[in-house]
């Protein structure tokens, strides 16, 4: 990572003498060239891919592997490889939550999924944007925004949820649906962008 954003234009922070990586944590716009990022992302990679080699092999080592992966790992939580993370750390997975295959969850922000969740193939939580106009895009510059899954939440396979969200508890979001907006407890939603039809009890 930072070789491709040595020579990004630093002149937006002339006035913060913040690490960009102290930045990203405070959810301010930052620079992708933080040296203890790109070495905290290393090793999130590198654990995620021993992971998915521990649970291919059937390895008793595999859930340690995941412990070590993830922020949080409550008690009977379960996640099939493959799952893919910018760092791993900034995640936090609830008691008895079972995670599908190919999780893609970007968490340059917090992440957290509560207890007893079901999330299905091929979901993504993305935590990091992007600025709208276009010079400062071309600077490279990016942010992030926290994803909040409350207990007993389920996501079809192929659901997105987009940075900043916050899903209810309780609530079910169909497959396929794109989520840009907190979506309160208790209720369905479907479609993109994703929106609630009906209420659940």
């Amino acid at each position: 990572m930072s070789c491709i954003f040595a020579a990004m234009d630093q002149s937006y922070f002339e006035s913060d003498s913040r690490s960009n990586r102290e930045r990203m944590l405070a959810g301010d716009l930052y620079i992708a060239d933080d040296p203890e990022n790109e070495r905290l992302h290393r090793r999130g990679v590198q654990l995620a891919d021993a992971y998915r080699r521990a649970d291919l092999a059937a390895d008793p080592l595999a859930r340690e592997i995941l412990v070590d992966l993830v922020g949080t790992l409550g008690e009977g939580a379960h996640v099939n490889s493959p799952l893919f993370v910018d760092y791993g750390e900034n995640i936090h997975i609830g008691a008895r939550t079972f995670i599908n295959y190919n999780l893609t969850a970007l968490d340059v922000a917090t992440i957290t999924i509560g207890e007893d969740c079901q999330i299905g193939p091929n979901v993504q939580l993305l935590t990091p944007t992007h600025p709208i106009d276009p010079q400062p895009r071309r600077g490279k510059l990016e942010a992030a925004q926290p994803i909040s899954l409350g207990d007993n939440v389920w996501l079809g396979g192929g659901v997105i949820v987009c940075p900043g969200v916050s899903i209810g508890e309780n609530s079910v979001i169909g497959a396929g649906a794109v989520v840009t907006k907190d979506i309160p407890a208790n209720v369905v939603a479907v479609g993109n962008p994703a929106r609630v039809i009906r209420s659940i009890g």
